[in-house]
């Protein structure tokens, strides 16, 4: 049955909230995009003039479309070159989603999408719908399928195991600048002891290059580790420029609400690292240099003003 214009508005309306939420389950900006693009085929083909109430619908469908891709998903990072990460999200990106409190911001931060990714699909589908999307137990009951009591039961095994591995600091826009260029000021300072005054005792540094950018394959850890490796990152080389096909512009910014530094040549982003930043200090880098992952972060850096690079590296 053909969709109506008023069917059809009806779905676009909906659309950055379905994104937002397939975003904050697949943790990747192009799978959310497929996610609500098929979720749309399946209103297409939908008896909509019988659909109550659209917007429960559509969130059932793409939950579950997600769902299963969450289950195909754990089976291909099994075989995933290096480590993986989150595609990341610059700032004003509307996938980022609702902002108004503290929970939805912080349940689409760097750190959080890391931590859900222990979660089993289903725990990772209640925390989303009720802590970023205050979405009653009720409905999330309806959604997936369980009951009211289950619901709730889920939610609170899953949110404390993210709370038990969360310690991050919410900083605004001008702060997480200003911890950018303190970061940057002493990851080009060619010593390591400033850097070293940055970070907590237990620090880690992470990179995803997918196999198509050197990173390595595990984690750096431990302040001093750390301190080096970011040393070394940030000291120019040939090498270096050859690599990312030029020099970079380095710009401070936020990604996923946290302060990141973005790497960009020639109008293409190829790297954001996000800063973890709690009371004691930065407790974590994590550095996405995936080329599949930058394609969204280097359409959004060309719509938008980010003002002049903080200094040049490599």
């Amino acid at each position: 049955m053909a969709l109506t214009v008023n069917d059809v508005d009806r779905f676009e309306a909906s659309r950055p909230r379905l994104e937002a939420i397939a975003y904050r389950l697949l943790g990747s900006a192009s799978e959310a995009e497929d996610a609500v693009q098929e979720t749309f085929l399946r209103w297409q083909a939908a008896d909509v003039g019988r659909v109550d109430v659209p917007e429960a619908w559509l969130t059932k469908v793409l939950t579950n479309l997600c769902l299963n891709q969450l289950t195909s998903a754990r089976a291909r990072r099994e075989t995933y070159v290096g480590q993986w990460l989150p595609e990341p999200l610059l700032a004003g990106d509307p996938m980022l989603g609702p902002a108004d409190t503290a929970e939805q911001r912080e349940s689409v931060s760097y750190a959080v999408l890391v931590l859900l990714e222990r979660l089993s699909p289903g725990e990772r589908a209640v925390y989303v719908l009720r802590e970023a999307f205050a979405y009653p137990h009720r409905e999330i009951a309806e959604i997936l399928d369980i009951t009211e009591t289950a619901s709730q039961q889920i939610y609170h095994r899953a949110k404390k195991h993210v709370a038990d591995g969360r310690a991050r600091t919410e900083v605004d826009e001008a702060a997480a600048r200003r911890i950018v260029e303190e970061f940057l000021a002493a990851a080009t300072s060619g010593r390591t002891e400033p850097l070293v005054r940055l970070l907590t005792q237990d620090a880690v540094s992470i990179g995803d290059g997918g196999g198509k950018v050197p990173a390595r394959a595990r984690a750096f850890e431990g302040a001093l580790a750390v301190a080096k490796f970011l040393r070394g990152l940030f000291t120019p080389g040939k090498a270096k420029r050859d690599l990312v096909g030029g020099t970079a512009e380095m710009y401070a910014t936020t990604a996923n609400g946290e302060p990141a530094v973005v790497a960009v040549v020639g109008g293409r982003v190829v790297g954001v690292m996000c800063l973890e930043v709690t009371a004691e200090g930065i407790a974590a880098f994590r550095n996405q240099v995936n080329p599949d992952k930058l394609e969204r972060a280097t359409r959004h850096w060309a719509a938008t003003d980010h003002g002049d690079p903080l200094f040049h590296a490599f």
